[in-house]
């Protein structure tokens, strides 16, 4: 259409190759060791959402390789658990997922009064305003697909391992109140959010990554054949979209403004999505076109996304973004420098590589 910005899309460097498969096989070792000892130079103090995503996929790494969790993830904790953080918003959620966890193999009386406090703070906060059709806003109208990882994940870990199946119910109502109003209905996409209870056709991919993330694990731990249906149909979509070299554009359908610009954190989450998609489908069937399709696309993710990490670090990854109303506006992201939820979601994707890869 008239009046299209490229500015940023014509600048866009060019992509890396993916790295082949014995080049991973053979960097795997060190790239976890790399990206955890970055982390862990971070300073993450903070109980937020960025914190949260590090500290569910260090959690998960050390299950996969079973060896203990990095010292920095207790550390973390200690600090907290002396002093209740101030919970108020949604973002503040995310620590309590690894928190559930770890609760689940050491109980403390102060673990579980943090997570107590977390869960009161969902169901009973001014701050946790609800759509009409009770999906939880990420600010007062307006909802995001981010919420469902952030809130999500830690409903159903203290909901499993605190055993109130309402919290687990909760995860998956709101995962599902999330989907009605975001995923396209024609593509299978998700959007970054609504405005004004209008959904803004821009399908951020780190969006895209949360909810994909969350949908699988419900699916995994609930058996929800409608979330299992609702992000097949998603992931589905991605894997024919992604392109040759695997790491998708910011928008992951890839508007003319966003061309060529990458995000490697939604890669890295969307890899290990549909890696772990792919082996629920293929446990199932071991022929499965579907579950050998999304696995291998969730594998060249992996890969292709892993290539940008330098001594330690996951490059190219975009700042935190609010909602924005036109393609455009995710062209001018800045991506120069480390985040956590891009370490954090590299480390992820690392973790359901160990998990899925037998």
């Amino acid at each position: 259409m008239a009046g299209e910005d490229l500015s940023s899309s014509e600048l866009a460097e060019r992509p890396r190759s993916p790295l082949s498969v014995d080049a991973f096989l053979h960097r795997q070792d060190a790239l976890e060791g790399a990206l955890n000892e970055a982390t862990a130079h971070m300073g993450l103090t903070r109980w937020f959402w960025g914190e949260g995503v590090c500290l569910l996929a260090a959690d998960r790494l050390a299950q996969a390789t079973r060896t203990p969790a990095p010292e920095w993830v207790s550390g973390f904790y200690a600090a907290h658990l002396r002093t209740a953080p101030v919970l108020e918003h949604v973002n503040n959620l995310a620590p309590g997922a690894a928190l559930a966890d770890a609760y689940g193999r050491a109980p403390t009386p102060e673990a579980l009064n943090l997570l107590e406090l977390c869960y009161a703070w969902f169901r009973e906060s001014e701050h946790a305003t609800r759509a009409p059709n009770g999906a939880l806003e990420h600010w007062p109208g307006g909802v995001w697909a981010d919420t469902v990882y952030m809130a999500g994940e830690f409903l159903l870990r203290a909901g499993l391992i605190l055993e109130r199946p309402e919290m687990v119910a909760e995860a998956v109502e709101q995962w599902l109140a999330h989907a009605e109003l975001l995923q396209d209905p024609v593509s299978g996409l998700f959007a970054h959010g609504t405005q004004a209870g209008e959904r803004i056709p821009c399908h951020w991919g780190r969006a895209n990554a949360w909810i994909a993330l969350a949908g699988v694990d419900l699916w995994r731990a609930t058996g929800s054949e409608e979330v299992r249906e609702r992000v097949l149909i998603q992931l589905d979509a991605l894997a024919v979209y992604q392109p040759e070299h695997g790491v998708w554009d910011v928008l992951v359908d890839s508007p003319v403004e966003v061309r060529g610009i990458l995000e490697t954190s939604a890669a890295a989450g969307l890899g290990a999505a549909m890696l772990r998609a792919g082996r629920l489908l293929l446990d199932e069937d071991p022929t499965s076109e579907q579950g050998g399709t999304l696995f291998e696309a969730g594998d060249l993710a992996v890969r292709g996304s892993l290539a940008y990490v330098d001594d330690g670090w996951l490059t190219r990854v975009s700042a935190g973004t609010i909602l924005q109303l036109i393609p455009f506006g995710y062209s001018v992201i800045r991506d120069d420098r480390p985040q956590p939820w891009g370490q954090g979601l590299a480390i992820e994707a690392l973790a359901a590589y160990r998990e899925t890869h037998r």
